[in-house]
């Protein structure tokens, strides 16, 4: 049993069986039957109720357990979820597997265009941090996760060296 989750709506499935062609399963506890063929690598089609839908595989980052797909050239961002993740949750241990940076370093020799927060602010992920230009190209490096800066360790105009301390959290 399996949670997909896309734009605020959580769909609970289970696949009891595939023979290649046909799947069997459940949809929100209502059974469901669809036919199902690999059109070409990431791409299949699928016929269910009469409807044909186009099924591609565009991104999955397994480490989120998420899958970008695109239904009939429609995006979809599905969360998956099963039935340990659930458990997880329940008892509060759900963010374990996220892990803790504590620092930026640079990820190549370069010189710093500008840094664009300052200690204690707060950062999200995401959010820009420095520009670093390497091999005449800028480079935003932007926060791998949400906290706040402790420190930032390098200034405006400075040269830097691969793996130097540029910002601790």
């Amino acid at each position: 049993m399996y949670t997909l989750t896309t734009n605020q709506h959580a769909y609970k499935t289970a696949i009891t069986k595939t023979d290649g062609t046909k799947v069997t399963g459940s949809l929100n506890d209502a059974p469901f039957e669809a036919d199902i063929l690999k059109v070409r690598e990431d791409v299949y089609s699928i016929i269910k109720d009469g409807r044909s839908y186009e099924v591609e595989l565009v991104k999955h980052i397994p480490e989120e357990k998420k899958l970008v797909v695109k239904v009939n050239n429609t995006s979809y961002t599905l969360d998956i979820k099963d039935k340990y993740d659930d458990l997880l949750h329940s008892l509060g241990l759900d963010n374990l597997t996220s892990k803790k940076v504590n620092d930026i370093k640079a990820p190549m020799p370069g010189m710093v265009l500008d840094v664009l927060v300052s200690e204690g602010q707060e950062v999200k992920k995401g959010d820009a941090l420095i520009v670093l230009e390497a091999m005449k190209m800028e480079n935003i490096l932007k926060s791998p996760t949400d906290g706040v800066i402790k420190k930032i360790a390098i200034n405006k105009g400075v040269a830097v060296e691969k793996n130097q301390l540029l910002i601790q959290f």
